[in-house]
């Protein structure tokens, strides 16, 4: 690979990022983009996308996916309100509802590493079973998070005006990354999540165990899209067994654009940080500038297919 191909790999996402910067700044709408409130405000919308970008990434460079983490993030939302309003406490509602999603991911993890079926299907299957669970759990409407159960200070925006203070759960989200960063760089665990992603039988040849990286990445990541919905909660201050449809895309975006291959092997949790960034300033621009909702999804689709197309040129690239 060559010194231009590597430092487009490990600067490509912040240069994306600069790039986007670049292009709002031209507009007459700079004013309001470039505020401190505006930019609490798409620290807070990156929330979601970021934590759940967390997991994803695991599993990218695992050389899987998960289409079921939109689904996930909306049980687990209904979830938590539902527990709230049973009059459990929060932190005991916290630790079950991340168990259960832990559990989700496990599942999908078992039945991918066990039966060796492709986590496309796996993943796609239980989007729509969990998506169900959660229409089942709130019986088709939104559940109201009890204001006394402190759920929602969470994602609360004190002085949204002002840049500071951010909310408590983007400060949950930067050390959550600095974690993450560090199980997928400084570990045994993480060296072998790279090394069944670039190559599943070589690694098997090298006493790598496979099935159990496996089932351990979507465990993890099921972990982390339960936050994403304990925290999506947080923000609506409800449970809606409707919401976060379509954010796997949005969340798959954000890892590829950071740098992550779909081919598994490459990827980083910096990267994948500043790829949900950018897909939530491009959403927070293109409102700014008040365009339609269906040009910002054929904005986002161009970024996706583009970010896919710089994945493919990488890996030439690389084998050249």
């Amino acid at each position: 690979m060559s010194r231009f191909s590597r430092l487009l790999q490990s600067g490509g996402p912040f240069l994306g990022l600069l790039l986007v910067c670049g292009l709002f700044a031209l507009t007459e709408e700079r004013e309001f983009i470039f505020t401190g409130g505006n930019f609490k405000n798409i620290l807070t919308q990156t929330v979601i996308v970021a934590v759940g970008a967390l997991g994803m990434t695991l599993i990218i460079v695992g050389a899987g996916i998960d289409l079921s983490v939109g689904s996930v993030v909306a049980f687990t939302g209904v979830l938590g309100a539902r527990l709230l309003v049973a009059g459990w406490p929060l932190w005991a509602t916290v630790a079950m509802v991340l168990a259960v999603a832990s559990g989700i991911g496990l599942i999908n993890g078992i039945i991918i590493a066990g039966f060796r079926m492709m986590p496309f299907i796996v993943t796609l299957g239980m989007m729509g079973v969990v998506r169900g669970g959660a229409k089942w759990l709130g019986n088709n409407a939104t559940i109201n998070v009890p204001p006394e159960s402190g759920a929602g200070i969470l994602m609360a925006r004190v002085n949204p005006g002002r840049f500071w203070p951010l909310p408590v759960g983007v400060w949950i989200l930067l050390s959550l990354a600095i974690v993450m960063g560090l199980l997928l760089r400084r570990t045994v665990f993480g060296r072998q999540v790279f090394a069944v992603g670039a190559n599943e039988l070589a690694a098997r040849y090298s006493g790598v165990r496979v099935a159990t990286v496996k089932m351990a990445t979507y465990g993890v990541a099921g972990l982390l899209f339960g936050l994403a919905g304990l925290l999506q909660m947080s923000r609506l201050t409800q449970g809606d067994p409707t919401v976060a449809v379509g954010l796997e895309l949005d969340i798959i975006a954000a890892v590829v654009i950071g740098g992550a291959s779909l081919s598994g092997g490459a990827g980083s949790i910096s990267g994948s940080m500043i790829g949900a960034l950018i897909m939530a300033l491009l959403r927070n621009g293109t409102n700014q500038l008040g365009w339609q909702t269906y040009t910002q999804e054929v904005i986002i689709g161009v970024v996706i297919v583009l970010a896919v197309g710089l994945d493919k040129w990488r890996q030439s690239r690389g084998r050249s």
